[in-house]
């Protein structure tokens, strides 16, 4: 099949990430893609997974485990959704670094290539066509498919751990077919109520279903109580050995970096280059999950850890894109995730001082565009105080809120787009060389003021 040709019928799936009309527990069933997997061999079973679910930073937090390992010379699978630009940024497979070897740069390094991609889907076509009319379950997703590809890449390119990030919540997500040998957390909160439930309880029930196998190595972010009680609930039911950031992992500035103290070890004068107290959190929840591997004679040095944590690249993250005036892009899809952002942006380029931009931007100027299905009011008013200007704007997608339904939460002069290129075209305009361009809200927005 010619690439065009595999994109087109990828396409064909129903793609849930683009459709929020429907019922999560009714149309989401593990079963489903259990029973194709079984049809094509199991892939999964051969892989040594670390699972990451969770509400905020499981990207962050997929990307620096899977950067760690890299540096303690494994050959490593990385999941991660959604992506930014191209839908391949998902399937990523990084190698370790070999003296005189050259390695491939960029912001998504070893992404499965377009030949790669299109011979596996060719490959497992028959299959899923032959699945889909006999399924009692009813046909495939685009998710699931992909994640079926994912997969058989990683079995066929013989990786030596595969980070899988969750889609959606844990218990019905289509990655949760495969086994783990650690599972992680990241902090929840409130996402996709419509969907996991309007309580945090019933959120964190359905991340906590990652945890599904008897004497699982459980790593968790610091939790509210609700949340935590709900996973200490599920770890007791498998009886599975929870660690906690806060309890037996911390993390705490130092005069040069900051400090992690693992539940193995401790790990001094640490740098990062993702911004933001928020990172640090992730970055221990990482070296949680790595020390977790130490169960199955996994033994990482210090030097893996400390280079994998400060090479690691996650765009569209409070990414620092340009200067003069200074453009900074991150994804911002609940009230969570605003908060750190707001924080992210006091810490590292407020005029009291920041290490990023020298410390000092006059004017900032918010460019917004959020889902239909996010918590559009707390957004808004997180971000709303940190705006001197504001640009609200719409991704191309239909899931994208209507600028002028954005523009009742705020009560101020603002400017209305239907694109991001018009924003990005009007946010250059009124700029000067000492303001911050804040793009913000969907990763849609970001991914397309990034390609602009």
């Amino acid at each position: 099949m010619a690439y065009r040709q595999v994109l087109r019928y990828l396409n064909s799936f129903v793609d849930y990430e683009k459709n929020i009309s429907y019922s999560y527990k009714e149309t989401l069933k593990l079963a489903r893609i259990r029973v194709f997997l079984s049809a094509i061999g199991n892939p999964q079973d051969s892989l040594a997974v670390i699972h990451v679910a969770g509400t905020k930073g499981k990207g962050s937090t997929c990307a620096f485990t899977a950067s760690i390992l890299r540096e303690a010379g494994f050959s490593v699978g990385l999941y991660t959704s959604p992506h930014l630009h191209d839908f391949r940024e998902r399937i990523r497979i990084l190698k370790p670094f070999i003296p005189g070897r050259k390695t491939a740069a960029g912001d998504f390094e070893g992404m499965i290539s377009r030949t790669a991609l299109s011979f596996l889907v060719e490959e497992l076509k028959p299959a899923i066509e032959k699945y889909n009319r006999r399924s009692k379950y009813g046909p495939l997703s685009f998710f699931e498919v992909y994640t079926a590809v994912v997969f058989l890449y990683f079995k066929r390119m013989n990786v030596d751990f595969t980070v899988l990030e969750t889609g959606l919540g844990g218990r019905l997500d289509a990655t949760n077919a495969a086994d783990s040998l650690v599972c992680g957390l990241t902090p929840i909160s409130y996402e996709h109520v419509q969907k996991l439930g309007k309580t945090l309880a019933k959120i964190s029930g359905e991340k906590a279903g990652v945890i599904k196998n008897k004497g699982a190595i459980v790593i968790s972010a610091r939790q509210d109580k609700e949340a935590g009680k709900v996973i200490h609930d599920r770890c007791r039911r498998f009886q599975a050995s929870l660690y906690e950031v806060g309890s037996q992992i911390k993390y705490f500035r130092a005069r040069r970096g900051f400090t992690i103290k693992g539940f193995r070890k401790v790990y001094k004068n640490l740098r990062i280059n993702l911004l933001g107290a928020h990172q640090m959190a992730n970055a221990a929840l990482a070296v949680g999950l790595v020390e977790g591997l130490s169960f199955y004679g996994f033994n990482v040095a210090d030097r893996a850890i400390r280079q994998g944590l400060y090479n690691t690249s996650w765009p569209g993250r409070c990414e620092v894109v340009a200067k003069d005036p200074l453009v900074v892009l991150d994804g911002c899809q609940n009230a969570a995730s605003a908060v750190a952002l707001k924080s992210a942006i006091k810490d590292n380029f407020s005029a009291a001082g920041g290490s990023a931009s020298g410390g000092k931007y006059k004017k900032l100027i918010l460019v917004l565009g959020i889902s239909q299905d996010k918590d559009i009011p707390a957004i808004c008013r997180i971000l709303g105080p940190l705006a001197d200007e504001i640009i609200l704007t719409r991704a191309r997608t239909w899931r994208a809120a209507d600028p002028k339904s954005l523009s009742f939460y705020f009560k101020r002069k603002l400017y209305l787009t239907q694109s991001v290129k018009e924003a990005k075209l009007l946010a250059e305009k009124i700029a000067h060389r000492e303001d911050l361009i804040l793009v913000t809200g969907s990763l849609f927005v970001v991914g397309e003021y990034r390609d602009a």
